[in-house]
C-alpha cells in the first residue's frame, strides 16, 4: 500500500523522473529562473530549496552532496560561492513559482520558478 508516500510521478519511470528533476534543478541554478509546467515546478521546488540550504552550510560534506546530484561542477561552485552567501540571513523560501497560464499547443499549465532576489 502507498500510505504516506509523497511525491509526483509525472507519468515517468523512476530513473527518467529523477534525471528530469536533476536537470531542472541544475538549470534553475544556472539561469536563476526557468519556465516549465506547473507540476514540474512544484516537484523541484523542495529539491532546489534543499540545495540552497546545503550551500548556506558551506562545508565539504555539503559540497560533495551537491556534486552527487547536480550535473555541472561549475554550477555547484556558483551555488556555494554566490547563491549560498546571498541567502545567508534568510530562513527559507528561496524560490518562487509564478503561474503563466496555459501553453499554446496542449494547454498545459505553465509556470516560472525563480530564485527570490
Amino acid at each position: 500500500m502507498r500510505h504516506g508516500v509523497a511525491g509526483r510521478k509525472l507519468g515517468r519511470p523512476t530513473d527518467q523522473r529523477l534525471a528530469l528533476f536533476r536537470s531542472l534543478v541544475t538549470e534553475l541554478f544556472r539561469y536563476d529562473k526557468i519556465t516549465t509546467t506547473l507540476p514540474k515546478a512544484k516537484a523541484i521546488q523542495s529539491e532546489a530549496e534543499k540545495f540552497v540550504t546545503l550551500a548556506k552550510r558551506g562545508d565539504l560534506h555539503a559540497r560533495r552532496q551537491a556534486l552527487a546530484y547536480i550535473y555541472d561542477p561549475k554550477i555547484v561552485d556558483k551555488l556555494f560561492a554566490v547563491i549560498g552567501p546571498k541567502y545567508a540571513d534568510r530562513q527559507g523560501g528561496y524560490t518562487r513559482i509564478v503561474k503563466l497560464g496555459p501553453r499554446q499547443g496542449d494547454a498545459a499549465p505553465m509556470a516560472r520558478i525563480e530564485l527570490v532576489e
